[in-house]
């Protein structure tokens, strides 16, 4: 059996993820792909609870606590679902992955590469994404977005400088030379997060129908 593909999601906050992660696997279930969806952290028991600590609307996280939470989240995430699935053969979607490390601990936080580099890598285990679909927004209406979601958890209210931070690392992440250092994050594209749903799902469903051997959607149906 064929392996299959893993596709990630990324992007700051108020970037669309969860929408066009939604939207796609619908695409994906409509064409007869099968397909699994899962976010960062979450998707385990350990995940799960990782969740509730680390996304809490309140309290304080060192910041090195914080990222290693995330990564064994991750590892478990890993072992437990995202391996199985690919050697089922099966499309997984995944909604958060390496980049918002880099982003969130590494530039926002002030956390040092070489450390959260290698942790990452020891919990993927040699996975990699196929392919990553970052979502470009600025970091002002991101914030616009995610403020009329209304709840904003503990990293939403992290401040302004902060998501700047985030964002410009985001932005810095679909550099040739920065791709080329950082192989362990797979191939990167970025897709312009401002439009209509329709419109972003589009330019997503262009990025993957090579690798995927999809039809793009074309005029805002889905292809068959």
């Amino acid at each position: 059996m064929a392996r299959g593909k893993l596709v990630v999601f990324e992007g700051a906050e108020g970037a669309g993820k969860s929408t066009q992660i939604r939207l796609l696997g619908e695409r994906m279930k409509a064409r007869g792909v099968p397909n699994v969806t899962f976010r960062e952290p979450g998707g385990t028991q350990v995940g799960d609870a990782v969740r509730s600590i680390v996304l809490a609307q309140e309290g304080e996280i060192a910041p090195a606590a914080e990222a290693l939470l995330f990564i064994a989240s991750r590892a478990e995430l890993i072992a437990r679902q995202v391996r199985p699935a690919l050697d089922a053969g099966s499309v997984v979607i995944l909604d958060r992955f390496f980049l918002s490390t880099y982003a969130y601990q590494i530039a926002g936080r002030g956390l040092p590469e070489a450390g959260i580099r290698a942790a990452n890598q020891l919990a993927t285990a040699g996975v990699i994404p196929d392919m990553t679909i970052l979502l470009d927004i600025s970091a002002s209406e991101g914030m616009t977005r995610a403020a009329q979601r209304g709840g904003r958890d503990r990293v939403e209210k992290a401040g302004d400088e902060f998501h700047q931070r985030v964002n410009e690392a985001f932005s810095s992440f679909t550099d040739a030379e920065w791709q080329r250092t950082h192989p362990e994050c797979g191939r990167i594209v970025r897709i312009d997060g401002v439009g209509s749903e329709q419109q972003v799902a589009a330019s997503i469903d262009v990025a993957l129908a090579p690798m995927l051997g999809i039809t793009p959607v074309t005029d805002n149906r889905v292809a068959s």
